[in-house]
């Protein structure tokens, strides 16, 4: 089923419900921090041969819940990298390795760490209400800035009705820039008392995007570029709208946008997510990501600690996985939108990074991470 662009504001994962089977996270013990630099080598093409063999099982069934017409992957241990890739974009160009794709909500881990950092510097208290600092209708209930990353903050997701509302509004204008605060302008459930129900919520991160704007002076993208890619050193990762993807970036077919305009999957869908799925990036820079941010290489060990601490499934910003991938205890965020499934994990006790990306939305991606897992498993003895 094709699913419409503004349909992409509930879906950019969202990450617990709707398309694929982002797996379901589960409580567990926060993440030890400190990792080494990655792995300089690249990781032989004889022993690789068994990741790349998942990748190509994965496009051998393109139409089964769990295959995908195409799929990028990679993986960054403190010993070695490698990256593969099998396959192609919906319009059958071959994908590389480095081809850039949606990423949807896994921009959620971004957010969240960079509402932290500025926490550490003393910009912003995360229990005082977001309302101390962003004046809107979804943070008149008091919720704090700690529960809106949490996703505790009393503040539902976009309703169907929502979704119908903005596919009209983005179908009319598919070259037009949205500002964070619009899309929330579409927003019509009834907001919660703040009782520390999990609820996943994208409009949370909206306000989150909103309060990084107010307290860094500047615009999101901007402040998320000096204060997080460039210290990891994710050139190749897009903060879209005010950020295009670097080429090669896979076809997208969204029957609203209209002709390409160098955005995945143009530019009023990916603004209108900017602050909870906007972000274009390829899966070597996706892998890079949760190795420098839960390798506690980029935050300080206890901003590391509390974004992956907690008794339910979602920390801040941040989706906790038990032993599902067979590694050990991991962390990190799942994305979700028409043409592509993505899915980020990483494992403290082996200091390993995984990242998949399909070219197909709504896909069962946790499969295939477990077989890319079961697949690593010898290769990090």
């Amino acid at each position: 089923m094709r699913w419409s662009a503004a349909a992409l504001l509930v879906i950019a994962l969202v990450g617990c419900s709707g398309g694929g089977d982002v797996p379901v996270p589960s409580p567990q013990t926060p993440a030890q921090t400190g990792f080494p630099a990655e792995g300089k080598q690249t990781l032989d093409p004889a022993r690789a041969k068994t990741l790349q063999d998942v990748l190509a099982k994965t496009v051998a069934f393109p139409d089964s819940p769990s295959g995908s017409r195409g799929i990028t992957a990679a993986v960054v241990t403190d010993h070695w990298t490698w990256s593969g890739a099998a396959g192609a974009d919906i319009r059958g160009t071959p994908l590389r390795a480095d081809t850039s794709m949606a990423v949807a909500s896994i921009t959620k881990t971004f957010v969240a760490a960079e509402v932290m950092l500025l926490a550490s510097q003393g910009k912003l208290n995360l229990d005082l209400p977001l309302a101390h600092y962003v004046q809107h209708k979804l943070t008149a209930n008091g919720a704090t800035v700690r529960q809106h990353l949490s996703m505790t903050a009393g503040v539902p997701d976009f309703s169907q009705y929502d979704i119908s509302q903005l596919d009209q509004a983005v179908a009319a204008a598919p070259s037009r820039h949205w500002t964070l605060a619009e899309p929330l302008n579409y927003y019509a459930p009834t907001i919660q008392e703040p009782d520390g129900t999990f609820s996943y919520s994208s409009p949370s991160y909206a306000l989150l995007g909103l309060l990084i704007e107010k307290v860094a002076g500047q615009p999101l993208a901007t402040v998320l570029r000096r204060d997080l890619a460039i210290p990891a050193g994710l050139r190749r990762a897009a903060f879209q709208d005010a950020e295009k993807p670097q080429p090669p970036v896979a076809n997208d077919d969204n029957e609203v946008c209209g002709a390409p305009d160098g955005y995945v999957p143009c530019r009023a869908v990916a603004s209108s997510v900017a602050a909870f799925g906007g972000l274009a990036a390829d899966a070597p820079t996706v892998a890079r990501w949760g190795y420098e941010l839960y390798g506690g290489r980029l935050l300080p060990a206890e901003l590391v600690r509390q974004m992956t601490a907690g008794d339910g499934e979602y920390g801040l910003g941040t989706m906790r996985f038990t032993r599902l991938f067979g590694l050990g205890d991991a962390y990190g965020h799942g994305g979700d939108m028409p043409d592509h499934t993505s899915l980020l994990v990483v494992v403290p006790e082996q200091k390993i990074s995984i990242a998949v990306i399909l070219a197909d939305g709504g896909r069962h991606i946790d499969r295939t991470m477990s077989d890319l897992t079961k697949a690593l498993e010898p290769l990090l003895s």
